[in-house]
C-alpha cells in the first residue's frame, strides 16, 4: 500500500510541475496536497512550524516571481498595464484556443492586441511588447520551477 501512497503523492508532485506550462493548474496547491498527503499516509512528524512557515515564504516567492517576471517583461519593452492585462488574458486563453503552442502565442498576441487597442501603438511597438511578454513568461516559468525544486527538496530532506 505505501507503493500507492507514493504515487499518489508523486501524481501531486508532477501536476504542480505541470502547472508551470498549463497555467490553469493550481500548483501551489498540488504540492501541499503532497505534503499533507505525505503526513495522511505516514506521518505529520518532521512537518512542524518551520517546514510550514519556509514553505509559506516561497509560495510567495511563487506568486511573486510570477507577477514580478510579467511585469519586467512587459515594461521592459515599453508596454502598460494595458499590455500587463492583455498578456495574462492570453496565458489563461490561449492554451484553450491553441493547444501546446497557446501557451506562448496568448502572452504574445494578448499584450500585442492590447497595446494596438487600447495604447494605438504601432505594429513594431506592439510586436516588441508581445515579445517581452513571452520573455517574461518564460523566465517566470524558469524561476518558479526552480522555486518548486527547492520546496520539494527540503520536503525530501526533512523526510
Amino acid at each position: 500500500m505505501e507503493y500507492v501512497y507514493w504515487i499518489i503523492i508523486g501524481i501531486l508532485f508532477v501536476g504542480a510541475f505541470a502547472s508551470l506550462v498549463i497555467p490553469i493548474l493550481p500548483g501551489v496547491l498540488f504540492l501541499f496536497g503532497g505534503f499533507i498527503l505525505y503526513g495522511i499516509f505516514f506521518t505529520f512528524e518532521p512537518f512542524n512550524w518551520i517546514f510550514w512557515t519556509v514553505q509559506g515564504l516561497f509560495v510567495i516567492l511563487l506568486f511573486g516571481a510570477d507577477y514580478i517576471a510579467n511585469i519586467i517583461g512587459v515594461k521592459r519593452y515599453g508596454g502598460s498595464k494595458a499590455g500587463m492585462w492583455g498578456s495574462t488574458i492570453g496565458l489563461i486563453v490561449g492554451p484553450f484556443v491553441i493547444p501546446i503552442v497557446g501557451i506562448l502565442i496568448g502572452p504574445f498576441l494578448g499584450a500585442a492586441l492590447a497595446e494596438l487597442l487600447v495604447n494605438k501603438k504601432n505594429l513594431n511597438d506592439a510586436v516588441k511588447i508581445g515579445f517581452g511578454s513571452v520573455v517574461g513568461f518564460v523566465s517566470s516559468v524558469v524561476t518558479k520551477g526552480i522555486i518548486m525544486a527547492i520546496m520539494l527538496i527540503y520536503f525530501y530532506i526533512l523526510i
